[in-house]
């Protein structure tokens, strides 16, 4: 029996594979952290986040560059476990008082949208005949947070990595046109700035993305808005459950015999860490201080993915998937502004 390299061997072997990747990740991470201050000190306000710039710059660097064979084990440990190291230290942001303070209906609302969005993403995937699991993530992404929920459905759905690649170019552009647009169609609407705090907090993907939507119609508008944003990131949970759930009783379907695995494999490792960290919270199990840091580390982390994500994206699978993605992407986008937009006159008002 052949004798195996002692533990420390082992990570030294590990660290020096993936060091090179993580540093080219590092690299464009710090670059577009600085284009974002850059934008902030000229223009006053970032129009284009360092999250959605990472992935910019990933995918103008891999349409010009083959990433080398060096690199690939880092930017896979990129794009991987360190955006699933990013999804549980978020958990430290949320807490259950925080979202009860925006009541109950508000809540439900919120739970609702998710809903309809999933399954009207997924009707108008099947008639543009978009694949199934390129229109799963497309829900996901639209309906939840964006790239996150695209990247924690995808190892539940067993996506390859050119659909991820695509549907996150895709969203992400989606994303930023909901961004910048939103402030100017609220007030054409006849919305009152709480109600446009909570319309950006309904359709826009990412937490910062909502601040930056809802900062417009002041800072009450960006306190509410986040707070129904986190409803729907909470979401993401139960629906990779209920995700997983469907795909393992596929396979056991096809395979006789077969079982369904257990809870802890159904469910994916950072979906239970992130539940932790905001029990912790709520708890009182972390402290206060740490909340911000914790968020911070967090969104590096998650830049630092996004960064490695880009890398892995094919211009070429775009193209060639472009046309039924594009037609349920648009839709998908205008059907949740829609219901958005409606929940908002009933339970808000104008």
């Amino acid at each position: 029996m052949p004798c195996r390299p002692p533990f420390l061997l082992r990570n030294i072997d590990f660290s020096a594979r993936v060091a090179p990747g993580i540093g080219l990740c590092v690299a464009m991470t710090g670059l577009a952290i600085g284009l974002e201050r850059a934008q902030a000190a000229l223009l006053g306000k970032a129009w284009l986040e360092a999250l959605n710039l990472a992935l910019v710059l990933g995918v103008g660097l891999r349409a010009l560059w083959r990433p080398t064979p060096a690199c690939l084990p880092g930017i896979s440990f990129c794009a991987r476990t360190v955006l699933n190291i990013a999804i549980v230290l978020l958990g430290a942001s949320f807490s259950v008082g925080a979202v009860r303070a925006i009541g109950p209906g508000l809540v439900a609302g919120a739970m609702g949208i998710v809903v309809f969005s999933l399954v009207f993403t997924c009707c108008v995937g099947r008639l543009a005949g978009l694949p199934a699991r390129q229109t799963l993530l497309v829900a996901c992404g639209n309906s939840i947070c964006g790239n996150s929920a695209i990247m924690a459905a995808a190892p539940v759905i067993g996506a390859d990595e050119d659909a991820v690649g695509a549907c996150l170019a895709f969203t992400a552009a989606g994303g930023l046109v909901v961004v910048l647009g939103l402030p100017f169609v609220a007030p054409l609407l006849g919305l009152t700035d709480g109600a446009g705090g909570v319309l950006a907090g309904l359709c826009v993907y990412a937490v910062p993305q909502v601040v930056a939507a809802a900062a417009p119609f002041g800072m009450a508008a960006v306190h509410v808005g986040t707070l129904v944003k986190l409803v729907r990131v909470l979401m993401l949970g139960p629906v990779c459950v209920v995700l997983a759930l469907i795909a393992s009783a596929g396979r056991a379907r096809k395979a006789q015999g077969s079982r369904l695995p257990p809870l802890t494999r159904l469910v994916p490792w950072y979906i239970i860490g992130f539940v932790v960290m905001m029990a912790m919270r709520s708890a009182g199990g972390i402290a206060a201080g740490l909340v911000v840091p914790l968020n911070h580390v967090a969104t590096f982390l998650t830049i630092l993915a996004m960064a490695a994500l880009g890398l892995g994206v094919e211009l070429r699978a775009i193209v060639h998937a472009g046309r039924a993605l594009m037609v349920t992407v648009t839709i998908s986008l205008l059907g949740l502004l829609g219901a958005s937009v409606a929940l908002v006159r009933v339970m808000v008002g104008g």
